[in-house]
């Protein structure tokens, strides 16, 4: 065993328990990543192959952008979207048509290989295209990120998602959730691919305008800052052709090394905050579940409606 895999090793069951990593190369695993906390590299490797089989069917074979922090939380970190040979081999590779009618290599992961190997390179989270790579001009997943000012009480947001949800099942369609990991909560659309990103963009855009003429005083559908006092911003933004959303599973680069947390929707009036899971409590988590909590959301094959 190298001396890297002996640390791993050691740091997962310092930490987070006895952990079966694959053989991967997490060279300095016990550089410390989130100073707040004393999480180490090693034990975010570890936290990634045990949520990896709930993690890996909303991440693999999807256009990435990934946040790495090489000296950790609380220093710089960038975000990076293509690809280059020096994340590893497992890490594939895309052409993608670019904004300016060029091409350029993208990257995605098709297995926790991958998914390891990004980490290595100091990857803490993981941003997927709404997106797969053999379509990518086809999305299957849209997202309602709901953004509360500061002040908002936290049942407002709750209130929100529900509202949502509620207004996705007057159409026929089936909706699921999960907390940010930072102050909100994410409602997440799954539908079968067709309708380009222009269509997904003006139906979300619709949806969100509604929801803000039927509660003005509670919902916001612009991203101006001065016109979100008190308010949830009902980003509908991020679907967009190129846009990301935090995946499921993924920790998020902040204090706390809070997680973005899948939900069924009858656990969402027991949570307490948009951050309320983080590394520990999501682990946890992941080894009692029984079945995914977004069970059913890759066989839905739901036509999105006109508005």
């Amino acid at each position: 065993m190298s001396d890297s895999d002996s640390n791993l090793e050691t740091a997962a069951r310092g930490r987070v328990g006895a952990v079966t990593v694959p053989p991967a190369a997490i060279s300095h695993a016990a550089r410390v990543v989130y100073p707040d906390r004393g999480i180490s590299k090693g034990e975010v490797a570890a936290y990634y192959a045990a949520v990896a089989r709930w993690m890996l069917p909303e991440l693999a074979n999807r256009p990435l952008s990934l946040l790495r922090c090489p000296d950790g939380v609380g220093s710089a970190c960038f975000f990076q979207k293509h690809h280059t040979q020096a994340l590893g081999r497992h890490v594939q590779v895309v052409a993608l048509r670019e904004k300016g009618g060029g091409v350029d290599d993208y990257l995605y992961v098709r297995d926790l290989a991958g998914l390891l190997e990004l980490v290595q390179m100091n990857a803490l989270e993981f941003h997927p295209w709404g997106a797969q790579v053999d379509r990518p001009d086809a999305p299957d997943r849209l997202v309602f990120d709901l953004d509360p000012a500061p002040g908002v009480p936290w049942p407002a947001v709750v209130a929100a998602a529900r509202d949502i949800r509620a207004r996705l099942h007057g159409f026929g369609l089936r909706s699921f959730v999960r907390t940010s990991g930072g102050k909100g909560l994410h409602v997440v659309l799954p539908i079968r691919r067709g309708p380009d990103w222009a269509a997904a963009k003006r139906f979300c855009a619709a949806l969100a305008r509604a929801l803000v003429a039927r509660r003005p005083q509670q919902y916001v559908a612009s991203a101006s800052k001065s016109r979100r006092q008190g308010l949830i911003f009902i980003d509908w933004l991020r679907n967009t052709r190129g846009a990301t959303s935090v995946c499921n599973w993924s920790l998020r680069a902040r204090a706390g090394a809070p997680v973005a947390m899948p939900l069924r929707w009858e656990e969402l009036g027991r949570v307490q905050g948009g951050a309320a899971f983080d590394l520990p409590k999501a682990l946890k988590g992941a080894a009692a579940l029984q079945r995914d909590p977004w069970e059913g959301i890759a066989t839905l094959q739901q036509v999105l409606p006109e508005l």
